[in-house]
């Protein structure tokens, strides 16, 4: 007899009724809310209902698939699948995997081709000069997929921004106002952009360079300078994670020219990364007094997900680099008032993708001053994150956090053996599996 999952009853039914004033939601209405959220978000359609609620809250199955788990979390307004009750397998109960392809796994050979595609759009967006008369429409669509990023299944995401880029070009081949051309160039290049994000988080920065070549040449054709700024940013990023902090650096530099909203903040400090990651320490240090005197304008449209850099994500870049240039301490400063700010943040509009990151930076500062203690309770909250949200630059982190368990300082402490076993165990499940020799 399965045990009922007493955590998820209890958060429906302390949720209030969207439909009958000073009720609870019902399990039925909880079911249709989580479908509404997820045809919004991915224009996939699920087919939860009141029965599989019911069946949940039994705890019958106590690791539903990821759509459902991340559409839970959002109506229920929780963080984490613990405070529904849901359990990952190798614990108790069943998994059971949800209608529609949610996960990121797989989707290797669809980095590739739709890597490829990008590189063959780049004649014509160097060429065409007509536009669109739905531009508006697609660029809310991209709005509402930048805001969900590392919110709602990766795999509907990242073809819906593929589909969008797709539009966007199709419609080039039209003949629309020169100004319709510009929007529509916008639509294609932000699209491209997201879609370079995407590849460098499921681990093919390679295939990011690809998109990031023809959102350039989209930001060229637009003419817009918060879009050639976000595209720099997605190519420094594609080189860092190639460990080619140089090429990193000359990105991020070149960006701050166009930078006009939170960009810049975003552009400045991984300017400061990239040159601590290279070995300049003194121009990094110069760099990071810039960034943190940098301010950003209010009046400037933002894209919203990766394409926001708030001052908690800032503070955690600058952590970064302090931590690189041997400043662990300072590390420590910018990581916990980051972590401070993130904490505070509406659940809705929190980035719990740098928030991970951040914590990871604590846990190596944490690591080098000689705190396992602290180093394992801000390793702990990442251990939390959903297989499907294991992106290859958090991988690549906390694998930095367990080699620093294996120096010689901690080579006999229980702990350090325990937190670098807990890690190998979480490092076993990316988001993706890459194929052998790429």
């Amino acid at each position: 007899m399965p045990e009922p999952n007493e955590l998820l009853q209890a958060a429906r039914e302390r949720t209030p009724s969207r439909r009958t004033p000073g009720e609870q939601m019902s399990r039925a209405e909880l079911a249709d809310a989580v479908c509404t959220w997820l045809w919004e978000t991915t224009e996939t359609k699920y087919e939860l209902d009141g029965h599989y609620v019911a069946k949940l809250e039994r705890g019958a199955v106590r690791w539903p698939g990821a759509a459902y788990r991340a559409g839970l979390r959002h109506v229920l307004n929780v963080e984490d699948d613990s405070e529904l009750g849901f359990v990952p397998p190798g614990g108790f109960g069943t998994a059971e995997p949800e209608p529609g392809l949610s996960s990121v796994v797989d989707l290797e050979d669809e980095l590739v081709e739709a890597g490829d595609e990008s590189i063959a759009q780049l004649t014509l967006a160097e060429e065409s000069n007509v536009g669109d008369l739905t531009a508006g429409q697609l660029l809310a669509d991209l709005l509402r997929i930048t805001e969900n990023y590392l919110r709602a299944p990766t795999r509907p995401l990242y073809v819906r921004t593929r589909a969008i880029r797709d539009r966007a070009f199709r419609l080039l081949s039209g003949r629309q106002p020169p100004s319709r051309t510009r929007e529509l160039y916008a639509v294609g290049g932000w699209a491209l952009t997201l879609l370079a994000w995407i590849s460098v988080d499921l681990g093919r920065p390679d295939i990011a360079e690809n998109h990031t070549r023809t959102a350039w040449a989209c930001g060229e054709a637009a003419d817009r300078d918060e879009l050639r700024a976000w595209v720099r940013a997605a190519q420094h990023r594609a080189a860092f994670w190639q460990n080619d902090f140089g090429r990193a650096a000359s990105y991020a530099e070149d960006g701050l020219r166009y930078a006009t909203g939170s960009s810049l903040l975003y552009l400045a400090s991984v300017f400061a990364v990239d040159l601590a990651r290279s070995g300049r320490h003194a121009e990094a240090r110069e760099a990071l007094a810039i960034a943190k005197r940098t301010t950003v304008r209010p009046d400037v449209p933002e894209m919203g997900g990766p394409f926001l850099c708030t001052p908690e994500r800032a503070e955690g870049l600058w952590s970064d680099a302090h931590l690189a240039v041997g400043e662990a301490h300072l590390t420590l400063q910018h990581a916990d008032r980051a972590i401070a700010l993130f904490e505070a943040s509406p659940h809705l509009v929190r980035n719990f993708g740098s928030e991970r990151m951040t914590r990871l930076q604590q846990a190596k500062a944490h690591l080098q001053i000689g705190d396992l203690d602290a180093a394992d309770e801000a390793v702990a909250v990442v251990l939390t994150t959903p297989v499907e949200y294991r992106v290859r630059p958090l991988i690549h982190l906390i694998n930095e956090v367990a080699a620093l368990t294996r120096l010689s300082r901690h080579a006999n402490d229980p702990k350090a053996r325990h937190l670098h076993d807990a890690i190998r165990v979480f490092t076993r499940h990316p988001a993706i599996r890459v194929a052998a020799g790429n």
